[in-house]
This record gives C-alpha cells, structure tokens and sequence, in this order.
C-alpha cells in the first residue's frame, strides 16, 4: 500500500469516527434521496449538527448530494456503502468473538467447580 492509499484510508475512516455520522449513513441507507430535513426528523437531532456532519460525509465522499430542484436528496457513495459492509461484517465478527469468548469463560468456571 502506498502512503496515497493509506491517507485515502485514513480519510475514510475520519469520516466514519463519530457515533453521529454513523446513524445518519444508516439512515441514507435505509432511505435513499433523504433530503436534509428527512434524516434530522429520523434521528430527532438539531438540523444545524446533522447538517456540519453531513458536509463531513460528502467531503469525505461517503454520500453524495441530488439535487431535484430546490430540493436535495441525499445517497450513500459507492464508499458509503462499502464502508457500512464492512462495519456490520465487523460487528458480526465482534458478536461470534464475545460468544465465544463468554462460552469459555463458563466453561472454565465449570472446570474450576468440578
């Protein structure tokens, strides 16, 4: 990898480091075109945040604006999209891992009682 891919990267994932903008791209997910309005009504959060993170988003590319008139619409990027993947494989991965690792702990507490 070379250090242009590695700022890509790391460009990316600034985006995507906030509790915030990682709702508001489940929310683009689940609603495609969703004006600005749209997504602070879903998270019920103040328009001027949602708005600061969402221009965060679209600089970081990771949602694209629409513009249908006076209305914008907004979509997850091809980057956008590939990023959520790989955080729910991510958050299933984290889930087996705790499983796994809750059935070991019982099962050495069952070794330690016998």
């Amino acid at each position: 990898m070379n250090v242009r891919q590695i700022k890509r990267f790391e460009r990316i994932f600034k985006g995507v480091a906030n509790h915030r903008r990682i709702r508001i791209l489940l929310v683009i997910e689940k609603n495609s075109d969703i004006t600005l309005e749209g997504i602070v009504e879903q998270l019920e959060s103040n328009y001027h945040t949602i708005a600061e993170h969402v221009s965060r988003l679209k600089c970081r590319r990771l949602v694209l604006k629409k513009y249908h008139g006076r209305a914008v619409g907004h979509t997850l990027s091809p980057y956008g999209l590939q990023i959520l993947k790989i955080m729910k494989e991510f958050k299933n991965n984290i889930t087996i891992l705790e499983k796994k690792s809750i059935s070991v702990a019982v099962a050495k507490l069952f070794e330690k009682k016998v």
